[in-house]
């Protein structure tokens, strides 16, 4: 259940500089990581071997692929925030820079944080421009931090 409803997207433009919803925790499974490096060609073996990575990577187990990390915001915002008037469709209209400070070890749970950088009225469209914490549970460091452009068509 979103933890954030507003009446629509505009009702965010004056919440510039502030954090606007953080989303429920995940659990990032091995599962979840062994499907993304089969879908993705990534079998990278700190991924997918759990004995190699118990002996050989300093995170004594396998940890998710950074693009993993990245690829679960449109699901954690999903997950964290309603539209009531919500436009035609949102496109993720890129990435202006994005950080993996930590890594996340299988098994462990993430959330996001997101804050308004910045909201322009395009015409058709509203442009978001979010600033991305994703947090992993016990960690001191972030597993992601980036910002997100979205674009919601009227």
């Amino acid at each position: 259940m979103p933890q954030a409803k507003f009446a629509s997207i505009e009702s965010l433009r004056d919440s510039i500089g502030q954090q606007i919803v953080v989303s429920d925790w995940i659990t990032v499974t091995q599962e979840r990581i062994a499907d993304f490096a089969e879908v993705t060609g990534d079998r990278q073996w700190i991924h997918l071997d759990r004995e190699r990575a118990k002996k050989e990577s300093p995170y004594g187990t396998t940890i998710a692929h950074g693009f993993m990390t990245l690829s679960l915001l449109s699901s954690l915002m999903q997950n964290a925030i309603e539209f009531q008037q919500s436009g035609r469709r949102a496109i993720n209209y890129g990435l202006n820079r994005v950080r993996f400070p930590s890594a996340v070890r299988a098994g462990s749970r993430i959330r996001g944080r997101f804050a308004l950088s910045d909201f322009k009225d395009l015409g058709e469209a509203f442009e978001l421009v979010l600033s991305v914490t994703v947090e992993c549970e016990g960690s001191d460091k972030p597993a992601c931090i980036a910002e997100w452009v979205v674009r919601h068509y009227l």
